[in-house]
């Protein structure tokens, strides 16, 4: 591991903790807009259909991994700017 990605280790498992918050409650709110349910149905639960419990877990899951790749790259791009290094400089290598 060279020395940008250690030193941004810790900021990157920050930047993550705040994206899952992040992507928690924008689910939270686009589920309350199109369902009027606070939180979507659990796959167990016997009064929801399998419709519902589907797009309910595919919508979650689209939106968790949109906004994990938003703040992930954020993050990144935020610590090149300060440091003038993507945190790892190998994948910057590969890219050219």
């Amino acid at each position: 591991m060279n020395v940008n990605a250690a030193l941004y280790k810790p900021i990157g498992l920050g930047v993550s903790v705040l994206g899952g918050l992040a992507a928690n409650a924008a689910f939270r709110k686009i589920w309350r807009a199109t369902s009027g349910d606070d939180k979507a149905p659990e796959p167990t639960d016997p009064s929801q259909t399998w419709r519902t419990v589907l797009i309910g877990a595919a919508a979650q899951g689209a939106v968790f991994g949109l906004v994990k790749a938003a703040v992930d790259r954020a993050g990144a791009t935020g610590y090149k700017k300060m440091t003038g290094h993507w945190p790892d400089d190998r994948a910057e290598e590969k890219a050219g």
